[in-house]
């Protein structure tokens, strides 16, 4: 059983869906939240306690002195649970966490072909991964609220691709749809950028951030854009697509159709290609990354390069946008301490100085879970949550 299988009254459940969007609350945050009296806010508590749906603990102490700490309410488990979905090129990472954002399972798996070219073997993996991450906790896909699914390209907010170009074998597809039919559970898609920047905002390195940005560094580049604590989307769905920004407009023609852009020279693509000119055998980012840590001065050279191209995009984005920080993701972000001071003076090469003063340079905390994590937050309805 889940939630929506209990008999509870209105204000239960508005106070539930602040639990589910928000997290574990105090009585005077779900008051604040919910905009109703003390007495209404405890009678719904007790409820929710009654029908099994709600833990109580304590919170942290509170004032200088240490002073006695408020209770936190959270979903339990019983209350359902929430999936996360991230298929890359060549991997698939199921996360599953219950409705008090607690992460019960995050199973990473790597694939033996090419998902960008073969999306319905990929969605059929999907839901074989996601049976497999539920029964390992003794659950079933009866347990399960809702399903988030992130992918690398845009999603319009019709759920198609948006730029068919840069996934061209998924085009065809609503990949909503085709999940629904193999998981018979409601399911949201969006590009994997987007859920990574919602999965650093809830668990990771935006958590206490209101206005950030999230990049992507992986065989392609993206950005998730976070204000005001709402993922900014965009009037067709697509904004944050930072990897097709033109840096050069004579520069070599993309796979999206305009010439010069950042993937070309900051993208996982170009930066194998350019690689492998040296180290033939080179497979993947994380190899490329392992070479530049340990010193190998041509990957290193690639990724300061490809940090400082970025940090131009970058600075009009920080024109335009102002956040308060930049979370560098991906697996090209597993190099954060080789890519943050490169980043920083493209940054202040092309960005106003008071914007570049004010804004935090920061690696994810989640690494390559973010997306997956940001699939659970989407099957939360965290991204529909009125503005704090």
């Amino acid at each position: 059983m889940t939630l929506s299988a209990y008999e509870l009254g209105s204000t239960a459940r508005r106070v539930a869906a602040v639990l589910r969007t928000r997290g574990p609350r105090t009585r005077a945050e779900l008051i604040g939240l919910t905009r109703l009296s003390r007495p209404t806010v405890s009678a719904a508590l007790a409820d929710l306690t009654v029908a099994g749906l709600l833990t109580e603990e304590a919170g942290p102490p509170t004032g200088p002195a240490g002073g006695r700490p408020a209770s936190v309410f959270r979903l339990a488990r019983e209350a359902g649970l929430a999936v996360g979905i991230d298929i890359g090129r060549r991997h698939i990472r199921v996360a599953v966490a219950d409705l008090g954002h607690q992460v019960l399972v995050d199973h990473p798996a790597r694939l033996d072909f090419d998902a960008d070219d073969d999306p319905l073997p990929a969605l059929d993996r999907a839901a074989a991964q996601v049976d497999a991450a539920l029964g390992s906790i003794g659950a079933s896909r009866a347990d399960v609220v809702g399903v988030g699914l992130g992918i690398p390209a845009p999603v319009t907010r019709s759920g198609r691709i948006g730029s068919p170009m840069l996934l061209p074998a998924w085009a065809p597809l609503l990949p909503e749809q085709e999940l629904n039919h193999r998981l018979d559970l409601p399911v949201r898609v969006d590009n994997d950028a987007n859920l990574g920047a919602l999965g650093e905002y809830v668990w990771g390195a935006g958590r206490d951030c209101a206005d950030l940005v999230y990049v992507k560094l992986a065989t392609g580049i993206g950005a998730g854009i976070v204000l005001d604590g709402r993922l900014y989307r965009g009037s067709a769905g697509t904004a944050g697509e930072i990897g097709h920004v033109t840096l050069d407009a004579r520069g070599p023609v993309c796979r999206c159709g305009n010439r010069g852009c950042v993937e070309l020279s900051a993208g996982g693509r170009a930066l194998l290609r350019h690689a492998r000119i040296t180290h033939p055998h080179l497979t993947d980012l994380e190899e490329l990354v392992d070479l530049a840590l340990v010193g190998d001065p041509g990957c290193r050279r690639l990724l300061v390069d490809a940090a400082r191209q970025l940090g131009f995009a970058l600075g009009g984005v920080l024109n335009l946008v102002n956040p308060d920080r930049i979370v560098i993701g991906g697996e090209l972000g597993a190099a954060t301490d080789l890519l943050l001071d490169p980043l920083r003076r493209g940054l202040a090469d092309t960005a106003m100085a008071a914007a570049v003063a004010a804004v935090d340079v920061v690696g994810a905390h989640l690494g390559t879970r973010a997306a997956a994590f940001g699939g659970v937050a989407l099957a939360l309805d965290v991204d529909l949550a009125p503005a704090p």
